[in-house]
């Protein structure tokens, strides 16, 4: 019989999906993660039936506290808020309802969830599970699960952003959008952007961005070569470095300065032409990216 840490071993990964999907910080679903652990660790397992999906009621509970805090939070945030950008691999990315989860753009929609709608969107359109799992793992009937699901997805259908899913579309774009910002080519950016493509920065208020949204071409292309025509905080632009990376399912970059990540911009592409920016710089949520020692 597998004991208590291998059943938690094997079933880690999911509880750091859901709550990650939930919470839209990485920090967060970590901690999520680790006080399951510990209320998992103090179980008796010969009276659980079945670990994977009391563990999953565990991480849900633990990240639904979470998230009515962090929402309270929130509202005093400085600038826009944008989710933790989060390292992936080709296995999400090869599975395209999984990548579309847990990009940017949809974490950005599920933020306008009430608490108990995005976790019951997440357990049952991310991963699956029938209403009457759900109703237990929320403690809820499982009439007003339904409920919470039909509202959920109506709401997300109507916000739902257009998702390309070629990958080589995708990265094209994104190196056609760097090298125009970097080479200050206005009309090489301009044929990538679409026209009412959307920037926004996060900076929380410790790194100067925009505080609104920058919106259709004309701006969001002068803002962009504003950008990269100065020194960013006082660092000539010669001393950064742009790694291409996955993150949340799609082609992205990791900028660098001396080797540690200093921001992330990822793109949103549709019909092959660049529909949002998303540029994080605040830099507590980069602390879980790695440095890079060649790239310093």
């Amino acid at each position: 019989m597998p004991t208590t840490t291998e059943l938690f071993t094997e079933h880690r990964k999911l509880l750091f999906s859901v709550a990650y999907r939930m919470l839209g910080s990485v920090a967060d679903a970590e901690d999520a993660v680790q006080d399951s652990w510990l209320r998992w660790s103090a179980v008796d397992l010969s009276v659980v039936d079945h670990p994977k999906a009391y563990l999953v009621k565990v991480v849900t509970t633990t990240a639904l506290n979470r998230l009515r805090a962090a929402r309270a939070r929130r509202e005093s945030y400085v600038g826009p808020w944008l989710p933790e950008p989060l390292l992936t691999g080709p296995d999400v990315a090869e599975e395209v309802e999984m990548a579309e989860s847990v990009s940017l753009a949809m974490l950005v929609v599920l933020e306008t969830l009430g608490p108990d709608e995005r976790a019951v969107f997440v357990l049952r359109e991310v991963f699956g599970y029938p209403h009457a799992k759900i109703a237990e793992a929320l403690d809820k009937p499982e009439a007003t699960v339904r409920q919470l699901a039909h509202r959920a997805r109506s709401h997300v259908q109507a916000r739902r952003p257009r998702f390309e899913t070629d990958r080589a579309r995708q990265r094209e774009a994104t190196d056609r959008f760097l090298a125009a910002t970097l080479d200050g080519d206005v009309e090489s950016l301009m044929a990538v952007l679409a026209p009412d493509v959307t920037l926004i920065t996060d900076g929380g208020g410790r790194i100067t961005a925009a505080r609104n949204p920058v919106s259709g071409a004309d701006k969001v292309a002068r803002f962009l070569l504003g950008v990269s025509s100065r020194p960013w905080h006082g660092v000539d632009l010669s001393e950064l470095r742009y790694d291409e990376a996955e993150l949340n399912g799609a082609p992205a970059l990791v900028v660098y300065l001396h080797g540690k990540p200093v921001s992330t911009i990822a793109v949103e592409v549709a019909d092959g032409r660049i529909t949002a920016v998303r540029m994080v710089a605040n830099p507590e949520k980069l602390t879980h990216l790695p440095e890079r020692e060649d790239l310093a």
